[in-house]
């Protein structure tokens, strides 16, 4: 017969007099280390719907979708994917980052993975000649805001900072493309990169 070592012996005494390791969750809160990686908690305010995070997301637990007829774009994140890398806020392009990673992980149990998916809208700016998906106008309106004077200088972006000072208004008929002839007015239209270059080819013939 075995007879066991001291140092198990030693082991199995320490282990009746101290704290067990773990934690008494679900009966006590819990507490995380530091940089501890938890569910990625997203500001609506703050997001931009730029696709960003979409992108470089490993697990694809971040899925885009967009419609043209709506002109919505729905952003849809499925947690019970997520692997809580921290890509997503590490890529963010806003100043304060609209997602960041939480202490919360073990609240996140469900019966129904359904309960995991998590959607957002954004209203998406389209070209008005041709209906091409330019992207969300939250997006553009975070590029003029932090270009400032610089956001003149190009079109689509100069078109949204003169609605925002209320310079033009907004979806007004008289700022379309026209199909016949190109006017001075058409440089103040939401323009896909294709039409804006014939826009700028026409007035400049």
């Amino acid at each position: 017969m075995r007879y066991p070592k001291l140092r198990e012996i030693k082991e199995a005494l320490t282990s009746l007099v101290t704290r067990p390791y773990t934690t008494k969750f679900p009966f006590k809160p819990h507490k995380p280390f530091k940089k501890f990686r938890g569910k990625p908690v997203v500001n609506d305010e703050t997001c931009v719907g730029c696709e960003a995070c979409a992108s470089v997301c490993p697990a694809d637990a971040i899925k885009i979708k967009d419609s043209k007829a709506s002109k919505t774009r729905v952003i849809e994140r499925d947690y019970g994917l997520c692997i809580f890398c921290g890509q997503c806020e590490a890529v963010c392009i806003t100043d304060e980052p609209a997602v960041k990673l939480s202490n919360e992980i073990y609240e996140m149990t469900v019966f129904n993975k359904k309960e995991l998916i998590e959607t957002q809208k954004k209203e998406l700016l389209v070209c008005e000649d041709c209906g091409t998906i330019i992207g969300a106008r939250q997006h553009l309106e975070y590029i003029y805001k932090k270009l400032g004077p610089y956001a003149f200088s190009q079109q689509t972006v100069m078109a949204r900072a003169m609605e925002n000072l209320k310079l033009i208004k907004q979806k007004d008929s008289s700022i379309k493309l026209r199909k016949d002839e190109t006017k001075r007015n058409d440089f103040f239209s939401i323009l896909c990169p294709t039409c804006k270059r014939k826009v700028l080819l026409k007035n400049l013939t």
